[in-house]
């Protein structure tokens, strides 16, 4: 193949599209919302972050300044963990206002996360918000098979493809030269928009967070760049197999509804159909169930907790839990607590796993959709999918699962048993030394991990868009 020829027909398709009204019309719409959902994206992470950042440290004020009590008083007390926004959600929002930012965190009971956006907005926000990936996802896509569904139909049907091929120009080179001048169209707007988000990276990630934020960064340009590649083969491929350029653009429309909302939606109904979840009373009364089948850690005369107070007696070889060498209270309420925690582990994991069968079905239909592929790694690059949630809700419950039994083992040290002369609290510089809840972001590694199927499948979907190609140059009819 001769560059030159390549690099004159993909010049001509660039020129083409800007001569066309259209291209004016989209680039000026795009621009629009490119600025709109860049400030709007920036304001609301900016704001989020900075307001719960303040309740943070608000929260930890007020646990510091607790007076002198007893450490199961401060058990009860609780905390707050608060999720802060990664930087990248400036450009995929994802599930972000779809799941809780703020969890209670208590002795003996986990909480869910609470206070969506969604649980405090209208249902119009199930439609949707404007966002930089939103245009790259959607808007864009649109706007290429708009421009490139004549590609090869219309110079076929107005005879100038046969006289390409008359006058010595490869039927390779026509594919790949209409190819690549239709995916630089797109790079137009796919550096626009990454460009702005460079900008937000640079200006927001701190030194921790700086190489974590970039690499995310350059994965999600590879991974739009491929996703472009193989939307601009389709628009080539669908073109050259089309009779007209009218049923080409028919056939493009088609696979525009098909690829970004029939697919999507028809598998999470199919999902929720094949693996329903229970309700959240559901939830809380099977957890219930299983705690009062262990038994109440609060009450001595539960015959689970009384048969644990027996076996702790004779092994420190003594008849009254006075004559313990630690507070029986606090140890009590330490193994009540693994026990608890044991059971919502249980119960949550199996929830998840029923998330997770739901989820696959569309992560794996990536192989026959290359925009599932594109939409879940955007969401976990960008810090704003379910598994980012999740790794939050766990480090959370770590964090409380830590604070409870530290209370716990302060009252074993340091309160006396019942009957014993002592004090009933201690010195609020405990609650000091307990560090504040800090969260950090799924590693990148564990990002890969989870998304593997998704980069397959874009991989695969890139070797078949070039195959694909390479077969057209070969059978490429010019009448």
């Amino acid at each position: 193949m001769r560059k030159n020829v390549i690099n004159l027909l993909a010049r001509q398709l660039w020129q083409d599209a800007f001569r066309s009204k259209v291209m004016l019309i989209a680039s000026i719409l795009i621009l629009f919302l490119l600025i709109f959902s860049a400030y709007s994206g920036w304001e609301n992470y900016h704001d989020q972050n900075l307001t719960r950042d303040e309740i943070q440290d608000e929260v930890q004020d007020s646990w510091e300044n607790n007076p002198d009590k007893h450490p199961h008083r401060m058990a009860h007390y609780g905390s707050f963990a608060l999720r802060l926004k990664h930087v990248l959600s400036v450009f995929d929002l994802g599930m972000e206002n779809f799941v809780g930012n703020a969890v209670f965190l208590e002795a003996h009971k986990q909480n869910t996360v609470n206070f969506s956006e969604a649980s405090m907005s209208t249902g119009l926000l199930r439609f949707g918000e404007v966002s930089l990936a939103m245009l790259l996802k959607v808007i864009v896509p649109l706007l290429l098979f708009y421009l490139g569904f004549a590609t090869i139909a219309q110079e076929r049907e107005n005879g100038t493809l046969k006289l390409l091929i008359g006058q010595g120009v490869s039927r390779k080179e026509i594919v790949f030269g209409k190819w690549l001048g239709l995916w630089g169209l797109s790079l137009i707007f796919l550096v626009a928009i990454f460009l702005v988000l460079l900008f937000f990276v640079f200006l927001e990630s701190h030194n921790s967070m700086y190489f974590d934020s970039l690499f995310r960064y350059l994965v999600l340009l590879i991974s739009y760049l491929l996703f472009f590649g193989v939307l601009s083969a389709i628009t080539i491929l669908v073109s050259a197999f089309s009779i007209t350029a009218k049923s080409a653009l028919i056939k493009l429309l088609g696979i525009w509804l098909l690829f970004v909302i029939i697919v999507p939606k028809s598998l999470q109904a199919m999902g929720f159909y094949l693996y329903p979840t229970p309700s959240k009373i559901e939830m809380e009364t099977a957890v219930e169930h299983d705690l009062m089948q262990l038994g109440d850690s609060h009450n001595p005369d539960d015959p689970h907790f009384k048969a644990l107070q027996d076996s702790v007696l004779l092994s420190n070889n003594v008849k009254d839990v006075a004559d313990l060498p630690f507070n029986y209270g606090g140890f009590v309420m330490s193994k009540g607590e693994a026990l608890s925690a044991a059971v919502y582990l249980k119960h949550q994991t199996k929830l998840y796993n029923v998330y997770e069968k739901q989820n696959n079905l569309e992560r794996y239909s990536a192989f026959v959709n290359p925009y599932s592929a594109i939409k879940n790694l955007s969401m976990a690059f960008s810090g704003t999918d379910f598994q980012s949630f999740l790794h939050f809700k766990d480090k959370a419950e770590a964090y409380r699962f830590n604070l409870a039994q530290e209370m716990n083992r302060l009252q074993m040290e340091l309160i006396p048993n019942k009957g014993k002369a002592g004090p009933d609290k201690i010195s609020n510089d405990y609650w000091k030394q307990f560090p504040p809840f800090e969260y950090h972001f799924l590693s990148i590694s564990d990002v890969f991990k989870n998304e593997l199927i998704s980069l397959i499948a874009l991989l695969l979907w890139s070797i078949l868009a070039v195959f694909g190609l390479l077969r057209l140059s070969t059978n490429l009819k010019a009448i």
